[in-house]
């Protein structure tokens, strides 16, 4: 946008052009595991996202804050759209849907494969909406370049997609366009975010999603979508760090055994990696005490989804 000019197209001597500035927010949406978190992490420089090789890792919508010069991108990490086995992953989805309608720009995310008929579902999404919709082909770094041409033009045969971008998460690579590309869809707005700020979730949430990563690392099979964590105790110790007391919670006893291993070994594992990222988050020493408990069926309870925040 340019300040005033004269009748012979020149600035007026002591005006300077305006560069807007441009803010909103952008959704990260996609099936489970194509790399949504990564991409927030990767395009924040800091992790503000848990990330496993599991799907359905993400379970709540994350905001991750990417301040410029000229611009404010908030995105939002949504969880995987799936066909829900229970009432924790009808939410999951229904938070994922819901931020499609919030944002002022949809990034649909997907793999270097051709499109799936669970593709095609959630693309039926964008039908109506009156927005920008990205397409951005994750993971390049796996498959050779000639491979990406062809599936380009078959997603581009569902849907008008306003930019399509191959990118690689994991790599960093092509980040910079999608960022050039968002912020030049975005429009004029505030700041609405201190600069320093770089997500929206206070420090408890971010402790209980570290600890959650480190026992989906440690556990297999059902074990790791059967867990949720809670911080039940932070109290701060003047000059000798944070203790932090959490409770891992399960729906089988037998879960319970496989988190706490043999002697307490892989509990104790578990505790001393969580630890470490704890203590480069928060900036200070920490004591943890990690404590299993079982939940018989709590994703299926509306109750208990309500107490641990996920509804």
């Amino acid at each position: 946008m340019t300040a005033n000019s004269d009748k012979g197209g020149g600035s007026v001597p002591g005006k300077r052009d305006r560069v807007p500035f441009r803010s909103g927010y952008a959704s990260i949406t996609g099936r489970p595991n194509v790399g949504k978190s990564t991409f927030l992490n990767a395009v924040l420089g800091q992790k503000v996202a848990i990330v496993t090789s599991r799907p359905q890792t993400t379970r709540n919508r994350i905001i991750g804050i990417k301040t410029l010069k000229d611009a404010q991108v908030i995105f939002v990490d949504t969880p995987g759209i799936h066909m829900p086995k229970h009432k924790l992953g009808a939410f999951m989805v229904k938070e994922a849907k819901q931020a499609v309608k919030d944002v002022d720009i949809v990034l649909y995310m997907v793999e270097p494969r051709l499109p799936s008929d669970a593709d095609r579902e959630v693309i039926k999404l964008f039908e109506h909406l009156n927005k920008p919709v990205f397409l951005l082909i994750n993971k390049t770094d796996t498959v050779k370049k000639t491979a990406i041409l062809p599936l380009i033009d078959e997603y581009s045969k569902l849907y008008p997609f306003d930019e399509i971008i191959p990118i690689s998460a994991l790599k960093a690579d092509g980040l910079d366009i999608v960022l050039e590309k968002v912020v030049e869809r975005l429009p004029e707005g505030p700041k609405y975010y201190p600069d320093d700020l770089v997500t929206d979730k206070l420090e408890r949430f971010m402790v209980a999603e570290i600890i959650r990563e480190k026992v989906m690392e440690a556990t297999v099979e059902e074990v790791p979508h059967s867990v949720a964590v809670e911080v039940a105790e932070w109290s701060e110790k003047k000059g000798k760090g944070v203790l932090i007391s959490a409770n891992i919670f399960v729906e089988k006893e037998g879960q319970k055994g496989i988190i706490i291993g043999r002697k307490g070994e892989r509990l104790k594992k578990i505790g001393i990696s969580a630890r470490k990222d704890i203590e480069t988050l928060l900036g200070t020493k920490i004591f943890l005490e990690l404590w299993v408990k079982v939940k018989k069926h709590w994703r299926m309870k509306d109750a208990v989804l309500t107490e641990l925040g996920f509804r």
